[in-house]
């Protein structure tokens, strides 16, 4: 079968790539898709997918998806993936410091200490914030020890 996305790298494309795999720098994704990619490439050993997948232990699709991202995408986003778009802030600094401020205080009546399901409970009874899990409490808790 013919390959519809042919690897080709450039001199400084297999450095990079060398480099990566001889120190084991990044994580080790990044390591796996540059050996498939130095393996892969058309003026280099050429093997196939199949041959590359069962010697970094990995699927023949995942070989595919390297080579076609490689083509679509680009050198840098094949190797380093796409970034991570940022967890949007549920609380403001000030609902922050209301959370810990009611965290500090004493719990309510007939209960011998706050749990954070108690505190998310408080945080929108009071209006601190319209909604808030006790895993948003647990994160802002935890920033400050």
């Amino acid at each position: 079968m013919r390959k519809k996305y042919i690897v080709r790298l450039t001199d400084d494309e297999r450095a990079t790539l060398v480099q990566v795999v001889k120190t084991l720098s990044g994580s080790s994704t990044k390591v796996r898709r540059a050996q498939v990619l130095l393996k892969a490439d058309a003026d280099g050993p050429a093997w196939t997918d199949a041959d590359i997948a069962e010697a970094f232990g990995c699927r023949r699709q995942t070989v595919e998806n390297v080579r076609e991202r490689f083509v679509t995408d680009g050198f840098d986003l094949t190797l380093n993936g796409r970034p991570r778009a940022p967890r949007p802030k549920v609380l403001t600094g000030e609902q922050e410091a209301q959370v810990i401020a009611l965290r500090l205080g004493p719990p309510p009546k007939g209960f011998a200490h706050w749990s954070l399901r108690l505190l998310a409970g408080q945080v929108v009874a009071l209006a601190i914030a319209p909604a808030v899990s006790h895993e948003t409490v647990r994160r802002t808790l935890n920033k400050v020890g």
